[in-house]
């Protein structure tokens, strides 16, 4: 309780014109800081780091009251004030550039996360609480107690303070290793490269990178033997060539697909009987959306190893048909003329080629006609397309009074010999 008692006398010692001038300090500190942030952050993205939507969202605003607070405090204690405000202060604008740090890298990374904003959530816990212990000076007794907590693993024992700095420090590297890739990738590749698959490939090259980077320094700090982990590599290969196969064959052929170009972000595809376009493409699968809405997660080693189907590689152009039987007495030109003109009368129906309709058969019913018609934009649906123009022709050959032949039964009774009835059904098409 000595920490604790010296934060008492502290306070107690504490008159107030330094009580008032700290808090003068840190107001200052406050002020000039939020100044500083909204002057370089006006024309600055909403998704940016450093400055966030608003000028307190961002790190920049923290780090700088941190910063002015930290030296008003060493310039009175250097001068022999006793520092309680500014020592509150301090700790406050550290736990907030923390969790501002956090916040804003892993909502830029991953902006539709539910495990990212839980990952903020406990940042913020834990440095609001590590804030108050350091306020009240019961930071040190704390850590203190945390490291004679020991656990055990194998011949090695590791006190639980060492777990959590070496955590910690794994955390704010890789964070800050995920700033610096997706800095890169917004202010470097976005400008240097045009293709979207190539950035694509290119951004998850660096993230990997700056990860493996990132890791090595957080196992380094806390003390980890690096050539230790060549063992670990190799048991990494052995299970890579069991257990893990199938997750290596389909992360090496996210990155083979992306540089072959094959098939790319935005292409209209048909995988086995599954048809739509590629929103993203993954390490390890591919997002494929129908015009439906519905979704379809693909491995990548099924797109490399087995038949798919790339409706835009050369043809931007996709054919729908819809299909009707006449009468056999109709006018075949009329009948022509009336679906080319239903589909004309759609703006998403495109004009070269032009709709074109043909008698593709004699049936039993009459004559069956198929039209034939293009559009650029199957994402936007198909059925809907093709229900309107149903609709269209419909009412054209209602309007020419040409025959739509239907279904009508005729129930034949027939008396048996031994005074029994029998019924048939036939089938016919009028």
């Amino acid at each position: 309780m000595t920490d604790w008692n010296g934060f008492v006398e502290r306070l107690s010692r504490a008159d107030a014109r330094s009580l008032s001038l700290e808090v003068a300090l840190v107001l200052a500190a406050v002020a000039l800081a939020w100044a500083v942030a909204r002057w370089f952050g006006r024309d600055q993205p909403r998704d940016s780091v450093w400055f966030g939507v608003r000028t307190i969202d961002g790190l920049l605003f923290p780090l700088l009251a941190l910063l002015l607070a930290d030296l008003s405090r060493r310039g009175l204690a250097g001068l022999g004030h006793p520092v309680l405000v500014l020592r509150v202060g301090v700790s406050v604008f550290l736990a907030l550039a923390v969790i501002r740090l956090f916040a804003r890298v892993l909502h830029a990374v991953f902006p539709a996360s539910t495990l990212a904003r839980l990952i903020e959530r406990t940042v913020s816990w834990l440095a609001w609480i590590a804030a108050v212990l350091w306020i009240v000076g019961l930071l040190p007794p704390v850590l203190a107690e945390l490291d004679e907590i020991t656990l055990g693993f194998g011949k090695t024992s590791v006190s639980v303070r060492t777990i959590f700095e070496g955590t910690l420090s794994a955390a704010v590297v890789l964070t800050i290793a995920l700033w610096i890739a997706a800095t890169i990738e917004k202010r470097v590749l976005r400008e240097a490269v045009a293709d979207l698959s190539m950035r694509k490939v290119a951004s998850n090259a660096v993230r990997a990178f700056l990860l493996l980077i990132g890791l090595l320094f957080a196992l380094s700090a806390v003390g980890v033997d690096l050539t230790a982990l060549s063992v670990l590599g190799g048991a990494l290969g052995v299970g890579l060539g069991f257990g893990l196969q199938k997750l290596a064959a389909n992360y090496v052929s996210g990155f083979v697909i992306l540089l072959e170009r094959s098939i790319r972000i935005g292409d209209n595809v048909k995988v086995d009987t599954f048809e739509g376009r590629i929103t993203d493409i993954k390490t390890r699968y591919t997002l494929i959306r129908a015009g439906n809405g519905r979704e379809a997660i693909v491995p990548n080693e099924s797109i490399i190893t087995g038949r798919v189907e790339n409706l835009s590689l050369a043809d931007q152009k996709f054919n729908i048909t819809t299909s009707i039987v006449v009468g056999v007495g109709s006018d075949v030109a009329q009948v022509q003329a009336i679906l080319t003109g239903a589909a004309r009368a759609q703006p998403r129906v495109l004009a070269d080629p032009a709709p074109v309709a043909y008698l593709t058969g004699f049936v039993a019913d009459g004559l069956e006609f198929t039209l034939h018609f293009w559009v650029r934009d199957p994402e936007k649906g198909r059925d809907n397309l093709r229900s309107a123009i149903n609709i269209a022709l419909l009412e054209g050959l209602r309007a020419a009074r040409i025959d739509i032949p239907y279904p009508q039964r005729v129930v034949r009774i027939e008396s048996m010999p031994d005074g029994r009835l029998s019924g048939t059904v036939d089938e016919a098409r009028l």
